[in-house]
């Protein structure tokens, strides 16, 4: 079906219902977090169509939901948030996606614009030295298969306490500790094992960035002041995932899942919803697989940030310390997790896909690490390498609304290729050039695919979900330097 704006109901003021009554097999309502503005742009893709699809898996709970950055997806759209019963649901890599646990990390640091930009460009290439980047790309950690499954087995808390890429603070300020429960070993195939064993530590390529940012503008300055940030310091941003060990895990995963919905009488929409019952072997064994990918992207995002304070010591000669380059947060947006969720007034445990979508837990809830829990869980919102980026915090409606949950970027309006089409590499680091933003690439068709009009202004879709209580605005970053993948 083609959706068009008349197939949709408003149920407020950024908030579009697709009713399962219009539907045949949809199980709960679906519904969309935009703008009338974005509409046309969402409509264009027909990603509609894909949340409708979740919305007929066995199991979903209360509603198949997008966030405003939502685009066309593998499976899920981009942007989508799912839970299912642990009993009667299923679990889908669809859900997740194929960069497990891609995710943002925040770091502070003390210095001033004007401190760094006589350092900048010395500073920008000692870090593209450092950080391997592209597709394929191997890093300074080659990991035998005992190292790969500790790493697997115990994230970030691996990078920190083993190899000193680290202070014990990052693990108390990434979600999960750095490291969640329930990763198998055992489930992750050799091919996936053999991809993930050199890349530690590496940013990858397609939209993984590594950004140094200047804080302009401060919307809560209490909030604001108990993360460190201050208007007019730099702080540093990193995107990346679980790389192609990762990638492999939800490759294997998805053959299997086809396998299992003809054993369990799954029938789906779409096959890219491949699902298994969350309780079936394949269902745990997909989990535990995933747990491990997510593992590992912890230790990698952590590994690069010990990179990241090496470039800074190495070039403005002083301790990391001195210059305050200080863990803000660590959030995952590919990810299933096991949560306890209030519905129909009962506490049940749900197993939440998020995909292209943040955690956004509220003051008070105890997995906000204790230094931000009377405010809220910090929300990391990247948006393109030429216009700005976010810092969010947690609001109550996210955990009535939307099972904790938010937007995690722009979200794309123009594929790869068309992106391609539209310009030029020089044309690009010009454009960048003339806005003070300087670039590292490792191709230059990176920089035509991930152009900034490529995607949404990220201002936009922070909006929606600040307008309706998801998450509040705390400060926004403008990017002065930028690392492509």
């Amino acid at each position: 079906m083609i959706f068009r704006i008349e197939d949709l109901e408003r149920a407020g003021d950024y908030l579009w219902m697709i009713s399962p009554e219009r539907l045949n097999g949809m199980r709960v309502p679906g519904y969309i977090y935009a703008s009338d503005r974005m509409m046309s742009s969402i409509l264009s893709d027909n990603a509609p169509q894909q949340v409708v699809n979740v919305a007929c898996l066995p199991g979903i709970v209360k509603a198949s939901i997008a966030m405003p950055d939502i685009h066309w997806g593998y499976g899920f759209p981009i942007g989508g948030v799912a839970a299912f019963d642990l009993k009667e649901g299923v679990i889908s890599p669809g859900g997740v996606g194929y960069d497990i646990n891609c995710g943002v990390r925040l770091m502070t640091t003390n210095l001033s614009l004007k401190e760094l930009k006589p350092r900048l460009e010395k500073l920008l290439d000692k870090m593209f030295s450092l950080i391997p980047s592209g597709v394929g790309s191997s890093g300074q950690i080659s990991l035998h298969e005992r190292q790969l499954e500790e790493v697997a087995l115990r994230g970030a808390e691996w990078a920190v306490n083993e190899r000193g890429f680290g202070w014990d603070d990052d693990l108390l300020h990434t979600e999960e500790g750095g490291c969640m429960d329930g990763a198998d070993f055992g489930a992750v195939s050799a091919k996936a094992r053999q991809r993930g064993a050199p890349q530690l530590g590496t940013l990858g390529s397609g939209n993984h960035f590594l950004e140094i940012q200047e804080i302009d503008e401060v919307y809560d300055p209490e909030a604001a002041e108990a993360m460190g940030l201050r208007k007019g310091t730099v702080t540093v941003m990193i995107h990346t995932g679980s790389r192609g060990f990762g990638h492999q895990i939800a490759d294997d995963y998805i053959k299997v899942m086809k396998s299992a919905m003809r054993k369990y009488g799954i029938e789906v929409p779409d096959i890219q919803l491949a699902c298994a019952p969350v309780d079936s072997k394949e269902g745990k064994s997909y989990f535990a697989a995933m747990v491990a990918a997510a593992n590992y992207a912890w230790a990698n995002r952590q590994i690069i940030t010990h990179r990241v304070r090496e470039a800074f010591a190495a070039v403005f000669l002083v301790k990391p310390e001195e210059l305050g380059l200080s863990l803000v947060y660590d959030v995952a947006h590919n990810i299933a997790k096991k949560e306890t969720h209030l519905f129909e007034g009962k506490e049940i445990q749900l197993m939440v896909h998020r995909k292209g979508a943040t955690r956004a837990f509220p003051a008070g809830h105890p997995d906000v690490p204790e230094k931000y829990r009377s405010l809220g869980q910090p929300v990391l919102i990247p948006g393109d390498m030429g216009r700005y980026s976010f810092v969010l915090i947690g609001q109550p409606k996210a955990m009535e609304s939307a099972f904790g949950s938010t937007c995690h970027g722009a979200g794309r309006v123009m594929s790869r290729a068309r992106a391609t089409k539209t310009t030029t590499p020089s044309s690009v680091k010009r454009a960048l050039s003339e806005r003070g933003i300087m670039v590292r690439a490792h191709t230059d068709a990176t920089l035509t695919e991930e152009v900034p009009e490529a995607y949404k202004d990220v201002a936009d879709v922070v909006e929606v979900v600040h307008c309706v209580g998801l998450a509040s605005k705390v400060v926004r970053m403008r990017p002065v330097a930028v690392i492509k993948g």
